[in-house]
């Protein structure tokens, strides 16, 4: 245990856009999901450790090269946040494909925290990232428009 201000970096964001909800919210309603108690409960553990997990874990041997994959699925991230905004706020497309990625809005942060922890050399912040990806992709697909991605 300790501190990672690189883990901290990643953790706020990711976090970051998400308090465009507060701000912005959607003028069309967010999906509602009928996903199961136990995804919920696995999707929200993977959220709150994604967040914590890569601060207060020390990296290992800091692998640069790795930078670049979480810094390209952060701006698609960030992109998809762009999407919404510039879409007149519709939640649905919160859950829409984009491109060939289904889902980007759940499956972009999972490869964000995933490459953070190569690049971090952080075991952890993997295990984090399995338990987010685990709860929170079936979550976020059972929310998608007609219980799939769109494009």
């Amino acid at each position: 245990m300790g501190f990672s201000f690189w883990g901290l970096v990643v953790g706020l964001a990711v976090l970051a856009p998400n308090l465009l909800l507060l701000w912005f919210p959607p003028s069309v309603a967010i999906p509602a999901t009928r996903a199961p108690r136990p995804l919920i409960w696995l999707e929200r553990a993977g959220q709150a450790s994604c967040l914590v997990v890569p601060a207060i874990t020390v990296p290992g041997v800091v692998m640069w090269e790795w930078a670049i994959p979480v810094l390209v699925a952060l701006v698609g991230y960030y992109a998809m946040w762009g999407r919404y905004l510039l879409g007149g706020r519709d939640g649905t497309m919160l859950y829409q494909r984009w491109w060939w990625v289904p889902i980007p809005m759940a499956v972009l942060p999972v490869v964000v925290f995933l490459c953070a922890a190569a690049w971090l050399s952080n075991p952890w912040i993997a295990v984090a990232a399995a338990v987010l990806a685990a709860g929170h992709l079936p979550v976020s697909a059972m929310a998608a428009p007609s219980g799939r991605t769109r494009r």
